[in-house]
């Protein structure tokens, strides 16, 4: 169930991302929903890789990369996805730096919520 809730917070988060900023485009809630399954396979599945791979530049510039990575991890999931569109490369940079805080916000209350039942 938690999951599913999950999954339901990132579709809205992404909703919300497309909302703020004229450069990413969510075509309805159903491609929210596909787009946030495929950017968790994304930050499961190819994320580490490359951040194994860019080990060194992200040591040299004290783990900033990992923000170029976030960047092109959401890039790619807009680029496979044709409800999900992304239209620049900064324009990945800032989506996936608000989509961070908004889906973390969302986790975040979520982890209260739970807790608060128990």
């Amino acid at each position: 169930m938690i999951l599913l809730l999950i999954w339901i917070l990132n579709a809205v988060a992404l909703l919300v991302v497309a909302y703020v900023l004229p450069g990413i485009h969510v075509a309805s809630f159903g491609s929210a929903m596909i787009a946030a399954v495929v950017l968790g396979l994304l930050n499961t599945l190819v994320k580490p890789i490359l951040t194994l791979l860019t080990l060194p530049i992200t040591i040299v510039t004290l783990g900033l990369f990992l923000l170029v990575i976030n960047a092109l991890v959401f890039w790619m999931a807009g680029s496979i996805l044709s409800g999900f569109q992304v239209d620049g490369f900064w324009w990945a940079v800032i989506g996936a730096i608000i989509y961070s805080v908004v889906s973390g916000f969302f986790s975040r209350l979520l982890v209260n919520d739970s807790n608060a039942v128990s």
